[in-house]
């Protein structure tokens, strides 16, 4: 079974979030496929079968299976579409969060995804003690989303990863307004096993929605300030969807040497 390795998110080789994609004509055990992915040790390791309509799309970290992310969804999708059907600009993936569609525009490959019902919450000693600075706002999704009143904060914070773990929330995204880009952001996921997510898509469907309500605006382009760090284009559709858009870039390709 071939893998490959794609950083997305990004143009440049290691740089944004790297996935691994694995292409397969049958499934294997959830138990084999959370084993290479606990082997990767990338945040999430995709799997993909062809079925009469589309391909089914699945998502796991080195921790769990997940139901929705963005970088993987990228990189299956630049794998698809450069390496299975160059001659397809669009490819659909049926996924435990629906059908996602995913459309090649040049370099850019665009992403459509649900929105979530976005509720304030009360910010929390706990929220503080995990980030080391105390939140002005906190909102829940599907998502814990922190808002900080500076981007040098969110840049500089170095988060207390046992207390993040007791925070409620999959993933805990601390975001502020950027002064050459509409937001910075930050992704914390201990307890999917990943201390923190380079570029994390699906935070992004959440994050985008709550700055564009901010800022009253259509798109806005986002920075995620990780090591690596990446660039995601986000759009509201009429339709209530959004749209992620971002670039992907092959690093690398394999054959397993084990059957999984």
């Amino acid at each position: 079974m071939r893998q490959y390795i794609v950083d997305a998110f990004t143009d440049k080789p290691f740089t944004g979030n790297p996935a691994a994609v694995c292409v397969m004509d049958e499934w294997p055990s959830k138990e084999s496929m959370m084993k290479l992915a606990m082997e990767n040790n990338l945040s999430e390791t995709a799997f993909i079968v062809k079925e009469t309509e589309g391909y089914h799309l699945r998502w796991f970290t080195p921790g769990t299976e997940v139901e929705l992310c963005g970088h993987a969804t990228l990189a299956s999708a630049f794998v698809i579409l450069n390496y299975y059907e160059p001659d397809s600009c669009t490819v659909q993936f049926n996924t435990l969060s629906g059908v996602l569609t995913v459309k090649r525009t040049g370099s850019l490959y665009e992403m459509d995804f649900p929105t979530y019902e976005l509720k304030e919450i009360p910010v929390t000693d706990d929220m503080e003690k995990a980030f080391g600075i105390r939140p002005v706002k906190a909102v829940l999704g599907l998502d814990l989303i922190c808002i900080f009143d500076s981007e040098k904060k969110v840049r500089e914070m170095n988060p207390d990863q046992k207390a993040l773990m007791q925070i409620e929330g999959r993933i805990q995204n601390a975001t502020a307004r950027g002064n050459t880009i509409d937001c910075v952001s930050r992704s914390f996921c201990p307890k999917l096993s990943i201390e923190e997510d380079p570029v994390c898509g699906s935070a992004h469907v959440q994050i985008a929605d709550y700055w564009l309500r901010e800022l009253g605006k259509d798109t806005i382009d986002a920075y995620q300030a990780s090591r690596r760090g990446g660039y995601l284009q986000c759009e509201r559709r009429k339709d209530g969807r959004m749209s992620i858009r971002g670039e992907a870039v092959l690093v690398a390709t394999s054959e397993l040497a084990v059957c999984l």
